[in-house]
């Protein structure tokens, strides 16, 4: 008895996260296109990316998120190669930037969605540095190529808003979308993938 909860990711740091809200759950990859579209803006992307990511996989309960890294109007997703990551890093550096997270929450007749935004101050940065921490290889699979939860802390000067949201999981909105939709949270940690 009870609901199947199925987190529509195959990103490891939101697995990690979604366990500490206490709830049983199960991984499904989907198969989307992350390919932002003509004058699309950042907020928007975001929600219809974690839309399509719910939509993909099949589940009672299906949590799908999207998260990217934007300065002013740019997106900037998981870099490319190294010199890319360089680049993004050089942009972003001494500056602030927003991190988007869209969520969404979809039962059988049921959609939610939310997207919780974080700013984020980095530290100005030299070659030095950005070489050191590219060779760490920590920044090939994130948004904006840097990880806040990893060595890519060292990159960050503040933030202002949700820790987990730039880690890619907003859990305290993520907690309140999964109870309107019937997900009881409870102390059991454990998850299985598929």
């Amino acid at each position: 008895m009870g609901t199947q909860l199925v987190l529509a990711s195959g990103s490891p740091r939101r697995e990690e996260l979604l366990s500490h809200l206490g709830v049983n759950f199960v991984v499904q990859i989907p198969q989307v296109d992350e390919s932002v579209r003509s004058r699309e803006v950042p907020e928007l992307y975001v929600q219809r990316v974690a839309s399509a990511k719910a939509a993909a996989v099949d589940g009672d309960v299906v949590l799908g998120a999207d998260t990217s890294v934007v300065l002013g109007d740019q997106i900037y997703g998981k870099p490319i190669n190294l010199e890319h990551a360089a680049a993004m890093l050089w942009e972003l550096s001494g500056k602030v930037h927003k991190v988007m997270t869209g969520v969404t929450v979809q039962t059988r007749d049921l959609l939610l969605c939310e997207v919780v935004t974080t700013r984020v101050e980095f530290v100005s940065l030299d070659q030095s540095l950005i070489d050191w921490y590219l060779n760490l290889g920590e920044s090939s699979d994130k948004a904006g190529a840097y990880a806040l939860q990893g060595a890519g802390s060292c990159l960050v000067k503040a933030i202002d808003g949700s820790h987990s949201n730039v880690i890619g999981l907003p859990l305290a909105e993520t907690a309140t979308l999964l109870t309107q939709a019937g997900v009881t949270l409870r102390t059991s940690t454990r998850s299985n993938k598929l």
